[in-house]
């Protein structure tokens, strides 16, 4: 999913996007909500079950096609549709599920795969639906990014069939299966597609997502070069977190030669980061330092606390630059513990209405040119592309100088912001959300992320994520409460309603 910073949560200011003074939301759509929910909740909740048991994750080695994990997610889901009769289509990589004949269409886009999980982290299995640990939690990768939309989709399109609401254009919900690796085939798809006038992605956050940063990413490789002095204490290791769209929640260093009184000085600096974990192990003549955080969305970076980051800034800087000595020197000097990318030059910035650019390490992984760290920045409008890679390139350019430590190799990609203005949709979704909420002052916000709003012309964020609440997706502890699914599938079968009738 997707790619929110809570930082970039605005509401727009009232004098750009008045509160509408037209009608509430039409009493067919309310009582369909209230009729999804008192019929539908619970055989809501047992499909996501059914769907979160696929461990739709890519795999470089097995193409979707012959993942039986991704062809059973597709049988599964087009069983389901066509049980609650509802229109199914295969498309390869896009699933549609589609209600209604009108010539016209709106698309609610979302996505079937999701992201790595580290079972060792989870109470049960995070391809289990767990509804028993944490009452009032359904705790599953998935859960909320974004098999949890996808089921509440169903189910708000199956109530509305029921009650046979009329409505002027047909219903798509898209389902794709590589938001999470791999957009082309989207990208392919959609060339041929006829293309609804209304698209919202349920893939975000409320009230209504209207601007999206670009996902974006430095990454510096140091050679493992030979050590000079094999009798000095040196880090002949240095390695971290899992994917790269998450604030790593572990991070590992290896010293080897370590004495006690540089053991006394790395737990004297980790003491000072008392929210983060240190765990220090000798075997073998080595000392071992461990750092745990606590995983986050990389589009969050302020809901996390990155174990890669603090790990470095315990260790010090001053170490023979072999790949994993000059790679935490690196961190240290032009990344540091901060969100906001300060250190790192000149390339901090902010947008009035998007918010700054973050940044945060996801990964250091060895690879075979050297070892590889990975900042991921979420990018705001307000400074061209051009002008960010010269200001990247060149504090790396600086820092090289100063230090007379070479960067193997250099990799910059930087995504594109996204925002929509005057859609016609963002009044009806605010004016759903603000009745079933009671949050009347809402208006449109910008997130942290990317989500797949991007492709589609004039498309905007609906949900699920709440204003002011975690983002769960990404993380080793996602889940959906209770409440809030209930709360989606209301505002979900309103919307379809309010949206199909524009």
């Amino acid at each position: 999913m997707k790619f929110r910073s809570k930082i970039a949560r605005i509401t727009a200011p009232l004098l750009l996007f008045p509160l509408a003074a037209s009608a509430d939301v039409s009493p067919q759509a309310q009582q369909t909500a209230a009729y999804a929910v008192d019929h539908y909740e619970a055989a809501m909740t047992d499909t996501l079950a059914e769907l979160v048991h696929f461990k739709t994750v890519a795999r470089d080695d097995l193409p979707l096609e012959k993942n039986p994990e991704f062809t059973g997610f597709k049988r599964a889901l087009c069983d389901k549709a066509e049980a609650l009769g509802l229109e199914c289509e295969d498309h390869g990589y896009v699933m549609i599920v589609a209600l209604g004949q009108g010539k016209e269409k709106i698309g609610i886009v979302t996505h079937g795969d999701v992201q790595p999980a580290n079972p060792a982290k989870w109470k049960k299995s995070p391809f289990e639906l767990d509804r028993t640990s944490e009452p009032g939690k359904l705790i599953a990768r998935g859960s909320e990014d974004d098999k949890g939309p996808i089921a509440t989709a169903l189910y708000a399109m199956k109530a509305i069939k029921d009650k046979g609401v009329p409505m002027k254009r047909r219903v798509e919900l898209i389902v794709y299966l590589g938001e999470e690796s791999n957009w082309g085939p989207l990208k392919e798809f959609l060339k041929d597609y006829d293309m609804p006038a209304y698209n919202i992605t349920i893939d975000a956050d409320y009230p209504v997502v209207t601007a999206e940063k670009g996902w974006s990413e430095v990454r510096a490789t140091f050679a493992d070069t030979p050590v000079a002095d094999k009798g000095k204490p040196y880090l002949s290791d240095f390695h971290g977190g899992y994917f790269r769209s998450q604030v790593p929640d572990e991070a590992h260093a290896t010293i080897v030669n370590a004495t006690a009184a540089l053991e006394k000085a790395i737990r004297a600096r980790a003491a000072t980061h008392p929210k983060v974990k240190y765990e220090f192990a000798r075997k073998d003549g080595a000392l071992y330092v461990t750092a745990r955080g606590v995983a986050t969305h990389s589009s969050e970076p302020q809901h996390g606390i990155n174990a890669i980051a603090f790990l470095a800034d315990a260790l010090g800087s001053d170490w023979p630059a072999n790949a994993a000595g000059a790679t935490v020197r690196y961190i240290n000097d032009l990344i540091g513990t901060g969100i906001l990318a300060e250190q790192f030059g000149d390339i901090a910035y902010s947008d009035d209405f998007m918010g700054p650019m973050t940044g945060g390490l996801t990964m250091v992984k060895a690879g075979e040119n050297g070892l590889t760290s990975h900042l991921n920045l979420r990018r705001p409008t307000g400074k061209t592309a051009e002008l960010l890679d010269a200001q990247i390139h060149g504090a790396i350019d600086r820092w090289q100088k100063q230090t007379g430590i070479q960067v193997a190799e250099v990799g910059v990609d930087l995504g594109d912001p996204y925002r929509v203005d005057n859609a016609p949709q963002v009044e009806p979704l605010l004016q759903v959300f603000r009745h079933f909420t009671g949050i009347k002052d809402a208006g449109p916000v910008a997130i942290g992320g990317s989500t797949n709003a991007k492709l589609l012309p004039s498309a905007v964020s609906f949900g699920p994520s709440m204003p002011d609440k975690a983002y769960t997706g990404h993380s080793e502890h996602e889940f959906m409460t209770v409440e809030q699914l209930r709360l989606n599938l209301k505002m979900y079968t309103a919307m379809m309603i309010e949206i199909a009738n524009l």
